[in-house]
Formats: structure tokens, C-alpha cells, sequence
């Protein structure tokens, strides 16, 4: 039960999410943001958002650092779209899956050449 709850705040958390960062967010450091994924704990105490972003890796920084910093009213915006008692706090890191995919997607292009 606590986990199908679980399941629901987080797809509606990815859902608000990917609004939020794409309309919400004035700073210049986040770029295109997708949100791959969130987990939220069984207690709903904490939720792990993870992106993908495009950029190098300087970019990558710059928008985990925009990210933190815009972390508490990213939070209080979920905090009003979704009905919670209390909203979960939130950490984001990036989607490795998705990066592991474009290089094997990478490699496997190269092969081909």
C-alpha cells in the first residue's frame, strides 16, 4: 500500500516537475532539463529526482548548482500542485542510465563507420 502511494506521488512529482523546471525556473544556469525519473520513499520523506541535461559537463554543474539553489521553491511549487502533509525533500542527480545508453548508442555508431 505505502509503496503504491509511493509510486503515485512520484509519477505526479515527475509530471509537476518537468512543468516547473521547464516554465518556472528563471535561472539561466538550468538549460534543457529533462526529468528521467523520481523516486520517493516509502514515507514519502525524500524524493530523488534524476535529469539528464543537455551540455558538457561544465553545463551539467552549472544546472546541478541552479537546481540546488532554486531547491526550495521548486519544493514549495510541488508543495501547491500536490496534496501532500508534508513535501518531500528533494535531491536531484543525474540520469546515468540515459548516459550509459548514449555511449553504447555512440560506440556502437562508430563501429559501424
Amino acid at each position: 500500500m505505502a509503496d503504491m502511494r509511493a509510486n503515485r506521488v512520484a509519477e505526479q512529482m515527475k509530471k509537476e516537475m518537468g512543468e516547473i523546471l521547464t516554465r518556472k525556473i528563471k535561472d539561466p544556469r538550468v538549460g534543457f532539463v529533462t526529468v528521467t525519473d523520481v523516486e520517493v520513499t516509502g514515507d514519502l520523506q525524500q524524493a530523488k529526482v534524476f535529469i539528464s541535461v543537455l551540455g558538457d559537463e561544465l553545463e551539467k554543474q552549472d544546472t546541478l548548482l541552479g537546481l540546488a539553489k532554486a531547491k526550495g521553491f521548486i519544493r514549495s511549487e510541488i508543495g501547491k500542485r500536490i496534496r501532500l502533509r508534508k513535501t518531500p525533500e528533494i535531491s536531484f542527480e543525474f540520469d546515468e542510465a540515459l548516459e550509459y545508453g548514449n555511449r553504447i548508442e555512440t560506440i556502437l555508431r562508430d563501429l559501424n563507420k
